[in-house]
């Protein structure tokens, strides 16, 4: 994890006090268990001139890139998400693009800031994670997988869905899931697949491409680790669209510049999830 704090202790942490802490070095790991029921994002930072092309992805994208907030060029703080934030400092690790191709994974990004770069928020999946745990919603988080679901392109961006995999213990449970994050499309919403893996080109689930959460343990239940990847009589799996798409995109397009959060390394915001749901 990066920090001296419990699970426990970590989801109880107030968001200004979990960017100190990342800010100064403090926190390096994952963030995802942090500052329980508070809204976080994926980030994505593209030049100026690759915005509005970026912003176009977004749109026709959005279950993987539901974009909530963005700043303006040069401007590294996003004031509508939280008063004291600062992009460059305030994610536990970050990757840098260039010509598509990853160039570092620094823990800030001052040395890489531009006067032409603008700031794209995406919301993640883990904002419906405490509203499961509330409505008592048994599943297993799995991880993040390349699937062969196509984005429908936009200008010079395009690339084939990235996805996270859950599995719930029974249909009752998925039928909750699917009302549940229906109410969150900045949390990618609504899954975009469910059943067998192999039907979105996902082989085998016990090696995720992308993130494995298991392996990672950092979740708030470890219970939810108990059966591995086995899918169990009566379970079911379901696909979320991931906020790790726009890095699939970027490397694709080969955009000559680009930041973007390491995965599971999100930017915590000073608003509640649900300031985000739908009524």
């Amino acid at each position: 994890m990066g920090n001296k704090f419990t699970e426990a202790e970590a989801a109880k942490l107030a968001p200004a006090e979990i960017r100190r802490l990342i800010r100064n070095g403090d926190w390096t790991g994952p963030d995802e268990i942090a500052c329980l029921g508070y809204w976080k994002a994926n980030l994505a930072v593209v030049p100026a001139d690759w915005a509005y092309e970026f912003l176009l992805f977004a749109q026709r994208n959005p279950q993987p890139c539901w974009v909530s907030a963005a700043t303006d060029p040069g401007n590294p703080y996003p004031r509508q998400l939280a008063a004291d934030a600062d992009v460059r400092t305030d994610l536990p690790r970050y990757r840098v693009f260039q010509e598509g191709k990853l160039i570092d994974e620094p823990t800030d990004i001052l040395k890489y800031w531009r006067d032409d770069l603008v700031a794209f928020f995406i919301g993640a999946v883990v904002n419906t994670t405490f509203v499961f745990q509330k409505a008592n919603v048994k599943y297993r988080l799995i991880g993040g997988y390349t699937s062969n679901i196509p984005c429908v392109p936009a200008g010079r961006f395009h690339c084939s869905m990235a996805v996270t995999c859950s599995i719930f213990k029974s249909s009752y449970d998925a039928v909750r899931a699917i009302q549940i994050s229906s109410r969150y499309p900045d949390a990618h919403g609504a899954p975009v697949h469910i059943g067998s893996p192999s039907a979105i080109g996902i082989k085998d689930l016990a090696h995720p491409d992308i993130s494995n959460l298991l392996e990672a343990k950092n979740l708030q239940h470890p219970e939810m680790l108990s059966l591995g990847f086995t899918v169990e009589t009566g379970e079911v799996p379901m696909f979320w669209g991931a906020g790790v798409t726009p890095q699939l995109a970027a490397v694709a397009a080969k955009v000559p510049f680009m930041i973007t959060h390491y995965p599971a390394c999100l930017f915590i915001s000073d608003k509640l999830c649900e300031e985000f749901a739908l009524l």
